[in-house]
């Protein structure tokens, strides 16, 4: 497991990281398909907390997109880096998200995170901002729209809806199931939206979220528990 410190410069303030925000939106690649589903590696990546003990574990965990095997794994732990902060979140996470990336043997490929790309606030979430710092194709699958708007997709597998932010769509509320709640799905960085909705749906075969998701989701509570003696 590799262990991260803090970079230097980190943004420190509330304005500090909106203005990186800032700086970095205007580098997001929003004209290119990206790589065409069920072809080369997809990778998931997800943190877990322990804010007690003021630690952050990150998880890339690399799939065959074909198949959805496991070809790889990697975890990193840091420090977190930057306070809760609705909007910001990204600040604690990135650092030790790019380590878990840095970490793995071979190339990540599409990388699926559990969060926001364009469907963010200030249009730069999670997927974005860690599509701009390693050039890598991002998407963003969350389970919840944040504060957009969007209508009820259809019942069956497959359908789906704008999600919506003063009339501009930012992502689409997709269902994965049939009749089941769907999952909101935005842009991060060299990918448009309709690939960024195949991949979703190549990524569910059996359950409302992207294995790649809940492969990281699981890797990185157990490293949590790991880096915390056992008691996360």
């Amino acid at each position: 497991m590799t262990t991260v410190p803090i970079p230097a410069g980190w943004p420190a303030t509330e304005e500090q990281a909106r203005a990186t925000q800032d700086e970095l939106r205007a580098r997001v690649v929003r004209d290119e398909p990206g790589p065409p589903p069920g072809s080369g590696h997809v990778t998931g990546v997800d943190v877990a907390y322990d804010d007690e003990r003021d630690v952050v574990v990150a998880a890339a965990v690399v799939l065959d997109a074909a198949t959805l095997d496991v070809v790889a794994e990697a975890t990193a732990v840091g420090q977190v880096s930057f306070p809760y902060v609705p909007g910001l979140l990204a600040f604690r996470e990135i650092p030790t998200v790019m380590a878990a990336l840095d970490a793995l043997p071979l190339a990540p490929g599409l990388v699926v995170c559990d969060g926001y790309g364009l469907a963010h606030p200030r249009r730069f979430g999670l997927a974005s901002h860690l599509g701009v710092l390693t050039g890598l194709p991002t998407i963003g699958v969350a389970k919840n729209p944040f504060t957009f708007t969007y209508e009820e997709p259809g019942a069956r597998r497959g359908s789906a809806s704008p999600l919506l932010a003063d009339g501009e769509e930012v992502g689409r509320a997709l269902r994965t199931r049939d009749a089941v709640k769907p999952v909101f799905v935005s842009v991060g960085h060299r990918v448009d939206l309709d690939t960024a909705c195949a991949h979703t749906l190549a990524l569910t075969p059996e359950y409302r979220l992207p294995e790649s998701t809940r492969r990281a989701d699981a890797l990185c509570r157990r490293a949590l528990k790991e880096a915390t003696g056992g008691v996360a």
